[in-house]
């Protein structure tokens, strides 16, 4: 017996020792192949990049995940505890394993065996930041000891406090919260230290399950886990049971965060964020936490979306009803068919969804999306016209049952009482397909205040106002005028509005330009040719001075790096942005200073280091603690001076003419001092108005995506002008009126504008030039552009494209 119980022995201490041979290998195996935890020690998570606006205010968020970093110091007390209750209640005793929670486990797994029932874990929150930032989520053991093994390193490489860190901002929460700090926001719009017991008590209550907890699909479950969590709140001391109660017998309300982001900017935003991915790449956009802050204006920005979408809707009203894209059934399911039907996007906050029911002669019943009953009356319709080609457009309707049908489902707006005798009147509406964009920038500093490109985000997310090449028209014209400005022309001086053809060598037709009224005036001041927009006194004048000096003067100003070198492009046949556009009225308005147009101001990343900065300009007295009555510090122009300030404003007086007797002369009736340029380009395909006040430039084009004609009657003055008109209305309605600024050396003379000389007491017609202190007004001395020419000039041998715009 004893021989046997001998070998028994030494079989076991055998197989004993086997065994733990066994285990040091599987256990060295797993050390080696185990991820390297002190990568936590300088923990950086992903957070969520910020933009806000020139006065402070949100405009838009990007982030892969939602989380908002809050160091551990800075979380309330009472959410650590509801957490450490709820997930690890010995969490600063155990030593990164909790033996007593894992025998627990393992019991409880046992007698679930066969049951179908997921394996329960005891994960203390070390294993679970080990298993959240370093391991897969498998259910295994053998995740289970690696996790293990992490967390015991972990506890002794790095302090509770700093695990704890780990796990509250890393943690996800649901809702698209990251974090407790973004689940607070998500789920209640509070911060941290806003909530209430019974809110933390729900957050705490997330992490075995945010889909187990849904606070509105699971409700009761969720209720019933809050109340668990408060309850082990009281166990562990954190709060009393008067405390407890209150908050358990509380609902659970959670909040739809309020982001706060600007109305109607997506497009500014979209913008600065291309930037940002181009420049610094989409890790630091979405993970780097930086902090943006742009140039946008609000209150520019909402005056200049809401006066280009009426401009846009007033357009497509004067060209009738496209008519109904979608149409239903009137069976017993029709309101729920409406409520599936999904019409065009980029319809306004006012508008509603609505089915018409009956149709009369002089109304249709109508039943909004909100099952309100109403009618849309005949007199409101005049202007739903039928669409003929070429954005033409037909009769009058006598009859509604000529615009709508019954089953037609379409858009409408409750009509303001004051525009309506019916009190259940409603109008129809439709999104319009002509698009544009528009762009307003401070003209001394670049910053772009307000950009809308497009009618609406949702519609559509190509930005025109900086992705969008178009030809620009009389726009262009002004640059070829300050060319001849700066080379000594005056605004005073004559050119000849006559026939003008072009030999473009064998083959080829002759070039004949053409005047918007096809009439010729013989002889005008230059000044004339841009207020009455010209195109053969442009084409002379272009071929005068030579197209090499307008391609460079439009590459400095920052149009057209290669311009090409045609007379055709004097008249704005070459493409440009309107963003370039605008930023090179800018340069005139501000008395020729080069500016840049730029939407962000600074970036800092998420220590608040700043890694850009636009203007570079170091002010060391603006950093003083206190003021001590020392003088403000004045701060140096450092813009470089690329046009002489006398032509700047020369031109600018000249566009100001635009504004009061030329093409411009609607923006008369504001009583303010403005200045631009109409721009129509061939076939009425694009209309722009280019314009600014002392300190303000604002850029609009209205064109179709796929170039066609506006309408034969449709110019910059008709479709892109009211568009100018009333955004200033708007912008400058608080605004001192004051004139532009003149520089030293302009002499102010009345001369006669017909002639260009200097006026007569016969004068019946006078106005003031600005003219250059070196200039004469001896009558040799004025200079005449085509007199010593032909009336039918033909230029033969001269390669001047084939493209043509400019037309008024």
């Amino acid at each position: 017996m004893f021989k046997i119980f001998t070998a028994l022995v030494s079989a076991g201490m055998f197989f004993a020792t086997l065994a733990l041979v066994a285990m040091i290998v599987f256990f060295s195996k797993l050390s080696v192949e185990l991820p390297d935890y002190r990568q936590l020690a300088k923990y950086e998570p992903a957070v969520t990049t910020r933009l806000f606006a020139g006065d402070g205010q949100l405009l838009m968020e990007y982030a892969a995940e939602k989380r908002l970093f809050v160091p551990v110091d800075k979380i309330p007390a009472r959410v650590k505890q509801a957490f450490i209750a709820a997930e690890d209640k010995h969490f600063y005793s155990h030593g990164g394993i909790d033996f007593i929670g894992i025998a627990r486990a393992i019991i409880n797994n046992l007698k679930n065996l066969g049951k179908g029932r997921r394996p329960a874990g005891a994960s203390t929150i070390t294993q679970q930041v080990a298993k959240n930032f370093l391991l897969s989520s498998e259910v295994s053991y053998i995740r289970k000891i690696k996790e293990a093994i992490l967390a015991h390193r972990m506890n002794k490489a790095f302090t509770k406090d700093h695990v704890l860190e780990l796990y509250l901002n890393e943690i996800y929460l649901g809702n698209r919260s990251y974090g407790v700090a973004a689940a607070a926001l998500n789920y209640f719009n509070k911060s941290l230290d806003e909530l209430t017991l019974e809110e933390i008590g729900y957050l705490a209550a997330l992490p075995k399950g945010p889909n187990n907890y849904h606070p509105k699909k699971k409700y009761d479950a969720a209720v019933a886990r809050r109340n668990w969590v408060i309850g082990r709140m009281v166990e562990d001391g954190y709060v009393t049971k008067e405390e407890a109660d209150i908050a358990k017998s509380k609902p659970l309300v959670t909040t739809d965060r309020k982001t706060g982001f600007l109305k109607d900017a997506e497009y500014y935003s979209e913008e600065v964020r291309r930037t940002i991915s181009h420049n610094l790449g989409d890790d630091a956009l979405y993970e780097g936490g930086l902090i943006v802050r742009t140039t946008i204006n609000p209150q520019i920005q909402s005056m200049a979306t809401k006066a280009f979408r009426k401009g846009l809707i007033d357009y497509d009203v004067r060209h009738g009803y496209k008519g109904a894209t979608h149409k239903i059934t009137l069976d017993e399911n029709y309101k729920q068919t409406l409520d599936d039907v999904v019409l065009e996007k980029g319809a306004q906050p006012t508008w509603q969804k609505a089915v018409v029911l009956e149709v009369e002669k002089s109304k249709a019943k109508i039943e909004t999306e909100d099952e309100l009953t109403a009618h849309i009356y005949l007199e409101d319709i005049a202007w739903a016209r039928p669409r003929l080609k070429n954005n033409g457009i037909g009769a009058v309707p006598t009859d509604v049952s000529k615009v709508l049908n019954v089953g037609d489902v379409i858009y409408v707006e409750k009509l303001d009482n004051s525009k309506t005798k019916n009190d259940d009147a409603y109008a129809l509406r439709q999104v319009p397909d002509v698009e544009g964009a528009m762009v307003v920038i401070d003209p001394h500093t670049g910053k772009v205040l307000a950009l809308v490109g497009g009618f609406d985000f949702k519609k559509s997310q190509f930005n025109r106002a900086t992705q969008a090449y178009r030809q620009t028209g009389s726009s262009f014209k002004p640059f070829v005028y300050l060319t001849a400005l700066e080379m000594g022309y005056s605004p005073n001086d004559l050119i000849l509005d006559a026939p003008f053809v072009l030999d473009q060598g064998v083959g080829q037709p002759k070039w004949k330009p053409a005047n918007y009224s096809k009439k010729f005036y013989g002889l005008m001041t230059l000044r004339q040719g841009i207020e009455q927009s010209k195109n053969l006194m442009t084409v002379r004048l272009a071929q005068d001075i030579g197209m090499d000096k307008v391609a460079e003067m439009t590459k400095r100003v920052g149009i057209n790096d290669n311009l090409p070198q045609y007379l055709s492009s004097s008249l704005g046949s070459a493409d440009a942005r309107v963003l370039d556009m605008t930023s090179a009225y800018a340069i005139i308005v501000n008395g020729g200073k080069k500016v840049s147009p730029h939407l962000i101001e600074r970036i800092q990343d998420r220590s608040g280091k700043t890694i850009y900065k636009y203007d570079e300009f170091d002010c060391m007295e603006c950093y003083a603690d206190k003021w001590e009555n020392q003088e403000a510090p004045i701060k140096p122009d450092l813009r470089e001076q690329i046009i002489d300030p006398l032509t700047a404003y020369q031109m600018t007086s000249i566009l100001e003419g635009v504004a009061v007797r030329g093409t411009g002369a609607k923006l008369r009736s504001l009583n303010k001092h403005l200045a631009g340029k109409t721009g129509t380009t061939n076939d009425n395909k694009d209309a722009w108005f280019i314009g600014f006040s002392p300190d303000l430039v604002a850029g609009i084009y209205v064109g179709y995506d796929e170039p066609v004609s506006l309408g034969r009657y449709e110019t910059g003055a008709s479709a892109a002008l009211p568009i100018f008109y009333d955004f200033m209305k708007e912008a400058l309605k608080d605004v001192p009126d004051y004139d532009f600024r003149i520089p030293a050396g302009i002499k102010l003379v009345r001369i006669n504008p017909k002639t260009g000389k200097l006026s007569e007491p016969t004068d019946k017609t006078v106005i003031v030039e600005a003219i250059k202190p070196d200039y004469s007004f001896d009558a040799s001395k004025q200079r005449v552009v085509g007199k010593d020419k032909e009336d039918m000039m033909i230029i033969d041998n001269q390669d001047t494209g084939l493209q043509v715009g400019g037309e008024y």
